[in-house]
């Protein structure tokens, strides 16, 4: 992968501008500077490796050099898009999941931002916000996504099981045609936002649809319930004990199947 055959490759979608670096510490970081500058929208940083990339809650993500899809996508949204940007992991995490699907793989999303294959970690998403006062200005939604078994991180700094787009389909897909996949499914379900369509997709690759799971919040107590589906804005909804509904809103989320 290197600049010449990303531009080839995606010359047929609509993106805003490409930054491609060899290595970079983070193109969350890089991304986020260009967005509060003059970034188009729909545009991107990726780079072939990270050395600094970082997950939720600021955990670290491996990055090895020519194993793993980094990238960093601005979306500046438009007036109609801003009540519904809660939905933006689910817009992210449908289209990661597209790309997946296109290999003839069937993956689950792990609410709110990790996609699992057969129940272990394939990709995530962390999404930042760029503001100007009171209001959004842009969105950075960053995607690391495990394509070569090499992208795989060491036991030792896994939080949750993880594996690769080779190891799941015996062969290493071609970065460029993965970041293809997962930009024009992006650009599809942008457009519905907002609507029950993008949220039905979503929910239907709920992972742990119906079992029993224990999420924690931050410094709360733990959650538990079984996973019945999601509100209208991208909250996870789960059912307790006496099948009340309990609403699990976004925030320092861990989700984990119950023991």
């Amino acid at each position: 992968m290197n600049e010449n055959s990303l531009k080839k490759s995606l010359s047929k979608l609509n993106i805003g501008g490409l930054r491609y670096f060899d290595s970079i510490g983070s193109t969350n970081d890089e991304a986020l500077a260009w967005a509060a500058g003059k970034a188009e929208d729909l545009s991107i940083v990726i780079a072939d490796e990270q050395t600094q990339g970082r997950g939720r809650l600021n955990r670290t993500w491996f990055t090895p050099k020519g194993s793993a899809l980094a990238v960093s996508l601005i979306l500046r949204p438009s007036t109609s898009l801003r009540p519904h940007l809660s939905q933006t992991v689910g817009l992210a995490a449908l289209s990661i999941a597209e790309a997946c699907l296109k290999l003839g793989l069937d993956p689950q999303i792990k609410w709110p931002n990790d996609i699992l294959l057969k129940g272990k970690k394939t990709a995530g998403i962390l999404v930042e916000s760029v503001w100007s006062g009171e209001d959004v200005d842009s969105l950075v939604i960053g995607m690391g996504i495990n394509v070569s078994k090499l992208s795989v991180p060491p036991e030792d700094m896994l939080q949750f099981p993880a594996t690769s787009l080779e190891d799941e389909i015996g062969s290493e897909p071609k970065r460029e045609e993965v970041l293809f996949n997962v930009l024009q499914a992006f650009i599809h379900w942008r457009e519905r936002m907002g609507t029950d369509e993008l949220i039905h997709a979503w929910e239907e690759k709920l992972a742990f649809r119906g079992e029993q799971v224990e999420v924690k919040t931050g410094s709360e107590l733990p959650v538990t319930g079984k996973v019945d589906g999601l509100e209208s804005d991208g909250s996870l909804r789960l059912k307790d004990a006496h099948d009340n509904s309990v609403i699990v809103r976004f925030g320092d989320v861990s989700l984990r199947p119950s023991a």
